[in-house]
Parts: structure tokens; C-alpha cells; sequence
């Protein structure tokens, strides 16, 4: 008899054009991640310069890169341009990472929410519940959230926070309480 765990593993814990995240549970929310289409070095070479696009692809294959001096190594030149353009690359990254997504009173703005689930396919993360307790309805699904979310995040303040990050009016926990109206 075939074990469930041999089964899941012949149809795959993600969806067809996803891969596996490693060092993420399967099957749970982040899990699977949209696989880089791999593309002929000749696209690549239209697309950006010709060294760097060669070099991308080649890395996405699992070649191993030339080392200098070697015949068809990169020279100098084109190693700093090359570190140039990644430098250009890391510094740019989603919105819900840098100031522009992040609301000033604390967590993100919509913008960042945006971008944390194009980056996170899968992801369920919604805009925080702002309005006035006494503005809810009793029982209905933003209640719900916001009573779950302080109830929360009040046991996280009381355990896990030092007295003086309790006390901080500017801690990131003393925020969320304050936004979501705890």
C-alpha cells in the first residue's frame, strides 16, 4: 500500500510553473514560489548586455563560471560592470520592504500589501481594521479580526517584550496596538 506522503510527493506540493521554497514547510502559505522561465542565451542577449545575460543564464542551468585567465573568461572591465549592474539590482526590492510602502504610524500602506502578495503567491495579508470599536458591528468579520489581532499582539507585549520596549510609545508593537485601536 502506497504511504500519503509518497503520494504528495508524485504529484508535487506546488502548482504547475511553481517551485518548491526551500526551508519553508510544505504545503503551507509561502511555500511555492513562480519559477523563472528559462530563456535562450540569444533573448537574453537582446534584453540586456550580452556578457551579463550569458552569465544569468548560465547560472540558472547550474554551470560553473570560468575562472580568470581561462579561455573565455570575463575580463576586469567587464567583472566590474557586471557587479555594477547586481549592485543596482539588490538595492531595488519590493515595495512593502522599503519606506514607500510602510505607513508612517506603522505597518504598510496599500501599496505594500500589493507588493508583499506579487512576492508571497498565496498570501491572505489585508489592510489593518482602523475603524472605532464602537463603529463595528458585534460579531461581524472585521470585529472579529481586530478582537483576535488585540488579543494577540496584547499576550505578545506582555511576554515577549522588555519593559522598556513595552513602555516606548515609538515600538513597533505599541504602534500596531495604536492603529488597529487596542
Amino acid at each position: 500500500m502506497k504511504k500519503f506522503s509518497a503520494f504528495l510527493d508524485e504529484a508535487g506540493r506546488c502548482w504547475p510553473g511553481y517551485k518548491p521554497v526551500p526551508g519553508k514547510k510544505p504545503f503551507s502559505l509561502g511555500s511555492c514560489r513562480k519559477e523563472e522561465v528559462e530563456q535562450d542565451i540569444e533573448t537574453l542577449e537582446e534584453k540586456g548586455p550580452g556578457l551579463w545575460a550569458n552569465i544569468r543564464a548560465k547560472r540558472a542551468r547550474g554551470e560553473r563560471m570560468r575562472k580568470p585567465g581561462e579561455k573565455g573568461a570575463p575580463t576586469d572591465a567587464q567583472i566590474k560592470s557586471i557587479r555594477a549592474s547586481e549592485s543596482v539590482e539588490l538595492d531595488e526590492g519590493e515595495a512593502w520592504t522599503r519606506k514607500e510602502g510602510q505607513n508612517p504610524s506603522g505597518g504598510l500602506n496599500r501599496k505594500g500589501i500589493e507588493s508583499y502578495r506579487r512576492a508571497n503567491p498565496g498570501s491572505k495579508l489585508s489592510m489593518a481594521v482602523t475603524t472605532k470599536p464602537s463603529k463595528l458591528k458585534p460579531g461581524s468579520k472585521a470585529a472579529n479580526r481586530r478582537k483576535s489581532f488585540c488579543s494577540r499582539m496584547g499576550g505578545m507585549k506582555r511576554r515577549l517584550t522588555s519593559a522598556k520596549t513595552a513602555r516606548d510609545p515609538d515600538s513597533r508593537i505599541n504602534k500596531a496596538l495604536r492603529k488597529w485601536n487596542c
